[in-house]
């Protein structure tokens, strides 16, 4: 077994269905800033101390995989690979206000970098934001139709942000903000 297929040789990646594209494609960039964005909650999760909070990001990596394969689907096979909804949107609100709970929201930015895991729980939330700005093109442009992709990042960034604070928190670390 070999682990390429020479196929992107010629600068095009194949799509879930027949087509292919440039690989500097936006469809392509959209799916490279999700990638990386789970890449990153890779190192979160080895790097944050709270089980719950591993437990967390875990499962939104799963979520990446599944808002990536309907990003990389045409549109004829896109309700196929279509699983993040309403309900994957509010999973994320409740994880947020759950976690709120449970921490204090400074009222002046902060500035990352308190303790390893919640650099990198900041690092996480501005790649997710980099892959909302694309995803937000694709759908002005048409490409993806399915609106609930656009919220699902909009409200895993805030989650990322609450978590950062948590970890801070329960670490014992406080936040650096601009005034402090």
């Amino acid at each position: 077994m070999t682990f390429y297929t020479k196929t992107g040789d010629d600068g095009t990646t194949g799509l879930l269905g027949k087509d292919r594209v440039k690989k500097y494609d936006l469809r392509m960039e959209t799916i490279g800033s999700l990638d990386e964005a789970s890449a990153a909650l890779g190192l979160c999760r080895a790097f944050v101390c709270s089980i719950e909070i591993q437990e967390i990001i875990l499962k939104v990596q799963k979520q990446l995989y599944l808002v990536m394969g309907e990003v990389a689907s045409e549109k004829e096979v896109a309700e196929k690979f279509r699983a993040i909804n309403q309900e994957s949107v509010t999973w994320i609100e409740t994880t947020i206000e759950s976690i709120s709970q449970k921490t204090t929201i400074p009222s002046e930015f902060i500035v990352p970098g308190d303790t390893k895991g919640g650099a990198f729980l900041a690092l996480s939330r501005t790649i997710v934001r980099r892959a909302e700005r694309r995803l937000a093109e694709l759908l002005d442009l048409g490409v993806i139709e399915n609106q609930e992709l656009l919220r699902f990042l909009n409200r895993l960034s805030s989650l990322m942000f609450i978590l950062e604070l948590y970890e801070n928190f329960i670490v014992g670390k406080g936040d650096q903000t601009l005034v402090k």
